[in-house]
């Protein structure tokens, strides 16, 4: 596959799906041009307002969109997009993650190994929310080492070496808290649900993961809402409102206000 010399690498900042494939997109192009390439990690806010002025990058895990449509500018994302390609190469896959897609380049260029192959089929599991595979509360696990302890901590504890997050010890951590505080969590939200409409409520969280107490709300027929919305206060004084369904009624909500993301 010919792509061309990227100037930065663009990747999310919140979840597993966008450090590992910012990871790999960083090893691709050392494999590819034998130099080190910068890797931004960018959350939501700070991604709309940022200029796009390189004369290439390579983007993994944010919606393709008409600024990205750039000459020498790489796509390889998985989200809902409305937006077509005439300059940027896209790679898109609604139903791979983007550390999949990612991946999927990189053994067309020879470099995949069986310890990325796990940590990429954990990443497609927990990203797009397989909840029937058999390694599902696993994959949460790694997803949540991201977010329990950030993108940056992470990436500097393994040194910017995917494969050292296969079996850390971290994932020890990780297994305990969703033992002990996921059940405490979900008795709590499933009692304190706010109606903003008929169809969506709000859930005030305390402890576990939140995202799958909630999907566990609307699994079990917890609260009669169709939609369930959390709220997360930032260091920067904003507030993130994350949406969760069951049969794809939280993007149509979402991009109410101007939100992005899957389907559920």
């Amino acid at each position: 596959m010919s792509l061309p010399r990227p100037s930065v690498i663009l990747t999310h900042e919140s979840d597993l799906d966008g450090l590992l494939s910012g990871l790999l997109l960083v090893r691709l192009a050392r494999h590819l041009f034998s130099e080190e390439v910068t890797l931004q990690a960018w959350n939501y806010q700070g991604w709309r307002n940022r200029q796009m002025t390189e004369p290439a990058a390579w983007v993994s895990d944010f919606t393709f969109e008409a600024r990205l449509d750039r000459l020498n500018w790489v796509v390889m994302d998985h989200h809902v997009t409305s937006s077509r390609p005439t300059q940027a190469r896209l790679i898109h896959d609604p139903t791979r993650s983007a550390a999949r897609l990612v991946y999927d380049v990189c053994c067309e260029a020879g470099i995949g190994t069986p310890a990325l192959d796990r940590l990429v089929q954990l990443t497609n599991v927990g990203d797009l929310w397989l909840s029937k595979d058999p390694d599902f509360d696993v994959a949460l696990d790694y997803a949540g080492m991201v977010k329990e302890y950030g993108f940056w901590n992470l990436h500097h504890v393994i040194g910017g070496d995917p494969e050292r997050l296969l079996d850390h010890p971290l994932l020890e951590v990780m297994a305990v808290k969703r033992r002990v505080e996921n059940p405490i969590g979900y008795t709590w939200c499933a009692s304190h649900v706010e109606e903003v409409s008929p169809e969506v409520g709000v859930v005030n969280t305390t402890l576990g993961d939140t995202n799958l107490i909630v999907h566990q709300l609307l699994d079990r027929g917890a609260t009669p809402f169709r939609v369930l919305v959390t709220l997360f206060p930032k260091a920067n004084r904003t507030m993130v409102a994350s949406f969760r369904s069951l049969n794809g009624e939280a993007l149509a909500v979402a991009s109410r206000l101007q939100g992005v993301g899957h389907p559920n």
